[in-house]
């Protein structure tokens, strides 16, 4: 019965999510929003700290090889003569939130990337390795928006889709829109803004201030309750993944 009213209040919840984004005045889903419930509002960081200074790495570590700051960015940069053969990280080192929101802004313009978060080091498989939730991004926007987790167990909740992740399985709960009517909200080339809000096992990830999937992590065997941010520098062809605005608020 306790289940049933959580996801019954997280249902309640998303649903105030998905009719309440707004981008100029445009309501997300093509409703309105309702009496008493007002559109999110992009760049509001109102009680966030600022985690990224736009000048330096202080507080961040990874592999300067790759990584670096510049005009206000953080940039992970391969190329045909400088190519990665595993993915490689950079971490944030100021803590390891548990419940938290994360807004950061992001433009890529090849293969894919992401935003870690509640995520562990692997030092046995290499430095600058993480595993766990992934706010995936990638350039075709194939996968843009979903949960994944890293070197764990996938696939957790495709864009467009709610889901209820329990041990050795994971179910379809609640669809919010279309995979393909979320593709069309996202920029190719251009600057896009993450918003990951984490509440104990409740994961949302919203994108350009729309709802694009959300897992309630029920696998207390599996799940992670807080843990490491960092963002992803993919092997493979050439790449280069620029992150800015990065915004945190501990909850």
């Amino acid at each position: 019965m306790r289940k049933f009213v959580a996801i019954s209040a997280v249902l309640i919840i998303l649903n105030a999510i998905s009719t309440g984004a707004q981008q100029q005045g445009r309501p997300a889903g093509g409703g309105g929003r309702g009496p008493g419930i007002e559109a999110l509002v992009m760049d509001d960081h109102t009680g966030f700290n600022a985690i990224f200074d736009g000048k330096s790495l202080n507080g961040w570590d990874g592999d300067t090889a790759y990584w670096r700051a510049e005009n206000d960015q953080i940039i992970g940069e391969t190329t045909a003569e400088k190519p990665l053969k595993t993915n490689t990280f950079l971490i944030w080192k100021g803590g390891q939130p548990k419940d938290f929101e994360l807004k950061v802004e992001y433009r890529l313009n090849s293969t894919n990337s992401g935003i870690q978060y509640r995520s562990v080091e692997l030092p046995d498989v290499g430095k600058w390795v993480l595993k766990g939730y992934q706010a995936d991004i990638d350039f075709q926007n194939t996968f843009t928006g979903q949960l994944y987790e890293e070197r764990g167990r996938g696939f957790l909740a495709m864009r467009g889709q709610m889901t209820m992740l329990q041990p050795g399985n994971k179910r379809i709960i609640a669809g919010l829109r279309t995979g393909d009517d979320l593709k069309n909200l996202l920029k190719v080339n251009d600057w896009n803004q993450f918003h990951i809000i984490a509440r104990g096992n409740v994961l949302t990830h919203i994108v350009n201030g729309h709802l694009m999937a959300e897992a309630i992590d029920d696998d207390p065997s599996a799940r992670a309750m807080g843990g490491l941010i960092g963002f992803q520098l993919h092997a493979g062809p050439p790449m280069k993944i620029e992150f800015r605005k990065v915004f945190l608020k501990n909850r």
